[in-house]
């Protein structure tokens, strides 16, 4: 006789079997978990290294400048490396718009002296500048003198006292460009323009109207502001390109000018050229000079990089000649469109050496003088926007320095970080380098202008 085996063990082993399914089933979800975990810390772990890297390439980038610009003599470095440049397994371009054209990407140390100083500027030439507008240029010389009287259309610290946040006018100097946006009736329109990532060129957000920020013409052209043309760093040594003093042709001590115009002119022309000396001071600048005593060209240009009418030792807001773009040069008091041709064909030959003499050659003898106070042939300043990738494209930083050369080594003295603006150079760059592909010559080949 058969007896049936007893349901306990058949229900014992059922609940086994179900605690055992439970159990894969939360073994296998806590692998999942720790597995989803583990890919996460992964890929953070390398996304921080990435952003590590390319913070280590942006360091290398200004070390790499400060090397480039160590000794420099008041001339723009050549041969500068600017286009994909590899630092480990890294790279950098430092990004520097070309004003006259906006559809393409250039590459460039930027000279500051090539700028209006904001800090020097009287505001005739800040209201050539584009898009300034006469009510901001008031305000922007109130913001730095230290006087508190309010000029026409100014504004001095009763007007910043009454806003929500309120705050003195400052008084002083600009200390970086940006302070700018502190200043009555200034914005970011204005300074930036329609540039809103100030990569240089005019991309596909910044070229449709309203349908995207920033609002913009949508009329092919890049409206800049006036961010690219101004400055608050610009100075230079008052000493000759060697580093020697400087004679003043204004000091009555006249000794160290006379031993200069012998070796310069014969001893016929020496003793009348000594009398208009004394008969022409003061003089308003080395141009005034050479157009008052007579001198030729070919013996003025030899000394006039040793010639200065102030005993200062610094000298503030310059611009340099050679580099200075059309937009700033119109901001010069006299000048005209055919001027500014003028000086722009005429520099192309010339050689930084020759120093500010030849535009005595080139404009009325007026028009010259008018513009001696304002320009140089030397830059010591330059600024660089310097971006910069991990090699494998995962992580890029964006800054922006300004360096000091009148020293050695040369001084950071300005840097900002500008990676919140977003990738500023060909997308195709960082796809490339994700898929672990290198660079071609697309990419990396070109240097500074």
């Amino acid at each position: 006789m058969n007896h049936p085996l007893p349901k306990t063990r058949d229900a014992r082993a059922g609940t086994v079997l179900i605690v055992t399914m439970w159990i894969v089933l939360v073994v296998a979800g806590l692998t999942l978990v720790f597995t989803r975990s583990a890919r996460v810390e992964a890929l953070a772990s390398a996304n921080h290294v990435a952003a590590l890297q390319a913070s280590a390439v942006a360091d290398g980038a200004v070390q790499y400048l400060v090397g480039v610009l160590d000794g420099a003599d008041g001339s723009m470095p050549e041969d500068v490396l600017c286009q994909a440049v590899g630092v480990g397994e890294g790279y950098f371009w430092i990004l520097g718009p070309r004003l006259e054209e906006d559809d393409t990407y250039t590459f460039r140390l930027v000279d500051e002296a090539s700028k209006m100083n904001l800090n020097s500027a009287d505001v005739d030439a800040l209201l050539g500048l584009p898009d300034m507008t006469a009510e901001l240029a008031a305000a922007l010389k109130d913001w730095r003198d230290q006087d508190g009287e309010v000029s026409e259309g100014g504004a001095e610290s009763e007007y910043y006292l009454l806003l929500p946040e309120p705050y003195l006018c400052k008084d002083d100097q600009f200390e970086t460009v940006e302070e700018v946006l502190l200043v009555k009736d200034a914005d970011l329109d204005l300074l930036y323009g329609e540039d809103e990532n100030r990569n240089g060129v005019l991309d596909e957000n910044e070229n449709d109207a309203g349908d995207s920020e920033p609002d913009d013409y949508r009329d092919g052209n890049l409206d800049r502001g006036f961010w690219e043309y101004v400055t608050v760093y610009s100075a230079e040594p008052n000493t000759s390109s060697d580093g020697e003093e400087r004679v003043n042709v204004n000091d009555a001590d006249s000794q160290a000018l006379s031993e200069l115009l012998r070796s310069a002119v014969s001893d016929d022309r020496y003793y009348s050229m000594m009398d208009l000396v004394y008969a022409g001071r003061p003089f308003s600048n080395v141009l005034d000079f050479y157009g008052s005593v007579g001198l030729t060209m070919e013996e003025f240009g030899p000394i006039a990089d040793r010639l200065t009418t102030t005993d200062d030792t610094e000298l503030v807001g310059l611009m340099n000649i050679y580099t200075v773009p059309r937009e700033v040069l119109l901001c010069l008091p006299g000048l005209d469109e055919s001027d500014v041709d003028a000086l722009l064909a005429a520099r192309q030959s010339r050689d930084t050496t020759s120093g500010i003499a030849w535009v005595a050659d080139v404009l009325d003898p007026e028009k010259a003088v008018a513009i001696g106070d304002y320009i140089t042939g030397r830059s010591y300043q330059f600024s660089a926007d310097i971006v910069s990738v991990s090699g494998d494209g995962r992580a890029y930083k964006r800054c922006r320095v300004v360096l000091d050369a009148r020293e050695s080594p040369p001084k950071v003295v300005y840097r900002r970080d500008l990676t919140h603006l977003g990738w500023p150079l060909d997308p195709e760059i960082l796809s490339t380098l994700r898929k672990g592909e290198p660079l071609d010559d697309t990419f990396t080949t070109g240097g500074g202008e």
